[in-house]
């Protein structure tokens, strides 16, 4: 059986490839997310992981979710927050703590879904808006899209969180679904 922290893993992996794939070029680029670039995106997904990391330790983050989590390295930025995300979640106990999200406490198990979701989305974002698709987990984009569908997933269509469903053709790939359902708009990527 595959557990919460398996799902983290994997994605962990995922976004690993696609952020080891960017060129310093791309990081200037269009995200989908509107008014973001690809680099302050990476610099979101960086923020959360880190923020993630210090809840499940005990910690204070010790900043805020946009401040600048990158600095020179944006590879060696992620690799770490990669690194202290994966040891949080692989603490004894880790999927019986409380953590303290932006809209409040929430039981582990309900973050690490939360987590992998902004993990597979912002990570097919990254992928999307710098050509690099190839480094998608279709498999790992199908699971979450089902789990997203399974719940009541309006209550985060809100603006700074996720946009209304926009249409995705019938036989897109899966990512090409997941970030269509999450309000993304393809056209032109």
């Amino acid at each position: 059986m595959t557990t919460p922290i398996d799902r983290v893993d994997a994605a962990l992996g995922m976004a690993d490839r696609i952020v080891s794939s960017l060129s310093p070029e791309s990081l200037t680029e269009p995200s989908l997310c509107p008014g973001w670039s690809v680099g302050f995106e990476l610099n979101h997904l960086v923020g959360g992981m880190r923020i993630f990391a210090a809840e499940l330790s005990g910690e204070s983050a010790g900043r805020d979710h946009h401040d600048d989590w990158l600095g020179d390295d944006p590879a060696a930025a992620f690799a770490l927050a990669a690194d202290l995300d994966r040891a949080g979640w692989h603490r004894p106990g880790a999927l019986g703590t409380t953590i303290r999200l932006g809209f409040g406490p929430v039981p582990a198990p309900m973050a690490a879904v939360i987590h992998l979701t902004e993990l597979v989305v912002h990570s097919a974002d990254l992928a999307v808006a710098a050509g690099r698709a190839d480094r998608i987990d279709e498999t790992l984009c199908a699971q979450v899209l089902d789990t997203m569908r399974s719940m009541d997933f309006d209550a985060f269509r809100r603006p700074g969180m996720f946009g209304a469903e926009v249409a995705a053709p019938p036989h897109a790939p899966a990512h090409r679904q997941l970030l269509a359902y999450t309000g993304r708009h393809l056209i032109g990527h």
